[in-house]
């Protein structure tokens, strides 16, 4: 091979082929004075062997016109440092700007010059091997540059590890070439998260020009990422998904273990915000129906709104109770307790007939939603303030003494009554925290209550009769007043 080839082969258009396998050096030892120092015999054995009869092998003491030696020292604690001597050429190590400006003519009196074998002067060049770093690292570039080019041309690095110890060296000799070909490499590998690390530990630091595609994978460019995905997962679980059930699990599951509470609440709300205004209007839409036409045409689109509205009920429903789990309900609750028109425009479509044979899971949707929040408050998981408290069993209440129950074989009377008796309780439970006359004002509203046995509405019964021990006590204290003052 003429030596023009031998140039062409290894040129700044290069690729490479494969890393080296590092094997154990043999090692002497040398002591000089209170150091010691060990003199590493790299040998010449890699698979980066060039053609035959090739005078461009890495590390071939009888063609090499350079010698450059790596002064690595080991612990602070010892005076034992390593000295490693690699041989090789001058225009294969002229690829990095930096040894092309060592090596350049301009300094050759100031170069220290040694004979090789075959008589022709080496250039003897010293590094130090920070303590950052590893001589491997800085072996594994020199036999980057020595590999020869590949059909793809790009580097088959063995992992991101061997990626990264090269990086920082290839920057440091101004190697645009590997520099890039780790950053590409780095770009199409996943990572774990002690890789992650250590690519945020380096990367950074080396301000280079092309990494920013990198970094970006752990940096996105919005703030407001991180939420915007939550939004989605959540749209997705609640809307389209066919998988519906696992789904809903899933997301549930990822905004539980997230490590942002406050964020998780934010997206909760924002959806349960837009899922109650979309509720209203269908509920607005059944009423008022907005089209021009037969009488049979309105009642199609009023059974199509009413589909529309089951839907949306089983959405909050599902949103409430992920809510409630994570402890973020605060704010739905205070918003739920403000739906006066919505709760009106419920109460007349179930005073209507058309939702007992269309949608007859509706109410107890409806009141399901009711049920979750108010529970929450009576048994003291979240605290609402008594304007919220008296709110909520001032708009409710009403749907829930208009409760009907639809045909026995669309859905479980046993569990209609429950659902209902349960709710009954957690009213009376919750009216019995509110001042005496405001009691005084609900109480009567509940008798629808009492539809059922005596032994059956015992929960009605106990509440008048706390609401009559307090009036008695309050009796007792103003005619003890009025006495003392006689």
């Amino acid at each position: 091979m003429s030596s023009g080839n031998k140039k062409s082969c290894f040129n700044n258009r290069c690729g490479f082929t494969k890393l080296i396998p590092q094997t154990p050096f043999p090692v002497s030892q040398h002591t000089s004075g209170s150091k010691s120092a060990e003199y590493v015999d790299l040998g010449n054995d890699s698979e980066l062997k060039s053609e035959p009869n090739s005078s461009l092998a890495f590390n071939d003491p009888a063609f090499a016109d350079v010698v450059l030696s790596f002064h690595s020292f080991g612990s602070s604690d010892t005076n034992i440092y390593a000295i490693t001597r690699v041989f090789l050429h001058s225009h294969i190590l002229e690829q990095c700007k930096y040894f092309a400006a060592v090596l350049w003519e301009r300094w050759r009196d100031s170069r220290q010059f040694s004979e090789g074998p075959n008589h022709q002067k080496r250039i003897h060049i010293d590094m130090t091997v920070p303590a950052s770093r590893t001589i491997d690292a800085y072996l594994l570039v020199l036999q980057l540059l020595y590999a020869k080019c590949n059909k793809d041309n790009k580097i088959l690095f063995k992992d991101v590890s061997k990626a990264l110890s090269a990086l920082p060296v290839a920057a440091e000799w101004l190697y645009d070439d590997c520099i890039t070909a780790c950053v590409q490499y780095l770009g199409a590998v996943p990572w774990t998260e002690e890789e992650e690390k250590k690519v945020m530990d380096i990367v950074p630091h080396l301000q280079l020009q092309g990494p920013q595609e990198l970094l970006s994978r752990l940096k996105p460019k919005s703030v407001t990422a991180v939420k915007d995905m939550l939004s989605e997962l959540v749209h997705a679980a609640i809307h389209f998904h066919p998988n519906g059930a696992n789904v809903k699990t899933f997301v549930a599951n990822l905004l539980k273990t997230h490590a942002s509470r406050s964020v998780v609440k934010l997206v909760l709300d924002d959806t349960f915000t837009k899922g109650l205004s979309t509720l209203k209007d269908s509920a607005e839409e059944y009423l008022e129906p907005n089209i021009n036409g037969q009488q049979c045409q309105i009642e199609d689109l009023q059974k199509v709104t009413l589909h529309t509205t089951l839907v949306n009920s089983k959405r909050l429903l599902w949103l409430l109770e992920t809510m409630i789990e994570l402890g973020v309900a605060d704010d739905a609750v205070t918003e739920w307790s403000e739906q006066a028109d919505l709760s009106a425009n419920l109460l007349r479509i179930f005073n209507d007939d058309v939702w007992l044979t269309c949608v007859p899971s509706l109410q107890v949707l409806l009141l399901g939603c009711t049920f979750n929040l108010a529970s929450e408050i009576a048994a003291g998981f979240i605290t609402a303030s008594y304007q919220v408290r008296k709110r909520l069993v001032e708009c409710w209440l009403p749907v829930l003494a208009g409760f009907r129950e639809p045909p026995s074989q669309t859905v479980s009377s046993a569990k209609l009554h429950s659902l209902r008796q349960r709710l009954e309780k957690v009213f009376l439970l919750i009216i019995s925290t509110l001042p005496h006359e405001d009691a005084q004002i609900l109480l009567p509203q509940c008798l629808g209550f009492a539809s059922q046995t005596v032994e059956e509405c015992s929960h009605l019964t106990e509440a008048f009769n706390l609401w009559f021990r307090r009036a008695g006590i309050k009796q007792e204290h103003a005619g003890i007043l009025k006495e003392e003052r006689l």
